[in-house]
């Protein structure tokens, strides 16, 4: 069914091999491999490799490796092994860059909520904190009312303050708050794929009707926005990840082409 090409099939060799490693081998891998937050004492610079060959389960590295040998054959026969292996490598890395510039920028949001509640504490900052920052969190509302009902009380202001402390360094320094995954890699895949055989029509299980790669990849990077701006509880896809791959894999192509005539 897949006609898989040299650089495709030893990619998807290298994964599952990681995601046995990680399940039995060596499970300490999925904690050093795993793209923590720059600031966390679990980071290092290494994992902006890494992180693209560990997966959270067999399920997530299905969908990614499906991706990869529906999509990537084709692009590695235009492209030659090398540069088809550098432009997967290439948007992992970048997709695992932009998006810690976006967690980076959401910490600075967090921590700021948290100094002007240190500087004007209240029940309904307390509760909206949480609301903003940790909408799957429970059993806040209780305290929050109690505060907003007696504002000066210097038990529950204390009660609040250190919940949401507590909240923030957990989330910076959470063993649990790595990113592992190819998903940005592929979506820079997705990208060439559809900018190089645009009108190429896909069969998609969730598609009921053919449809064209430029509008699969168009309509996907839409609901990936959509899905990033508006997370709703229990979302804990990197959305930003995902749009940071296609973003990645738009420059290379655009730069490789601009290099030459025809870049493939």
């Amino acid at each position: 069914m897949f006609n898989l090409t040299p650089t495709v099939r030893n990619l998807l060799i290298a994964n599952i091999a990681f995601l046995l490693a990680q399940m039995s081998l060596l499970p300490l891998l999925t904690q050093i491999g795993s793209l923590y937050p720059i600031g966390s004492p679990y980071f290092f610079p290494w994992q902006f490799f890494t992180y693209m060959f560990l997966h959270a389960g067999w399920g997530h590295l299905f969908s990614n490796m499906f991706g990869l040998i529906s999509f990537g054959p084709l692009l590695e026969q235009r492209w030659g092994p090398s540069r088809f292996l550098t432009f997967w490598l290439i948007c992992g890395v970048g997709a695992g860059l932009l998006y810690e510039g976006v967690r980076g920028y959401e910490m600075y949001k967090m921590e700021q909520a948290r100094q002007e509640f240190h500087q004007a504490p209240s029940g309904p900052e307390f509760a909206n904190f949480f609301r903003s920052y940790f909408p799957d969190a429970t059993g806040y509302e209780t305290l929050a009312g109690a505060l907003q009902r007696n504002p000066q009380n210097q038990e529950y202001i204390s009660a609040a303050t250190s919940a949401i402390d507590g909240a923030v360094e957990e989330t910076r320094n959470s063993r649990g708050g790595g990113m592992v995954g190819a998903s940005g890699a592929l979506f820079g895949l997705l990208f060439a794929f559809a900018y190089l055989f645009p009108n190429t029509e896909l069969m998609l299980l969730f598609f009921p009707f053919p449809i064209k790669a430029k509008y699969f990849v168009g309509l996907y990077a839409l609901y990936e926005l959509y899905s990033g701006v508006h997370r709703v509880p229990g979302d804990n896809v990197a959305h930003f990840a995902h749009l940071g791959g296609l973003l990645i894999g738009f420059l290379v192509v655009k730069f490789w082409e601009g290099g030459r005539e025809r870049f493939y």
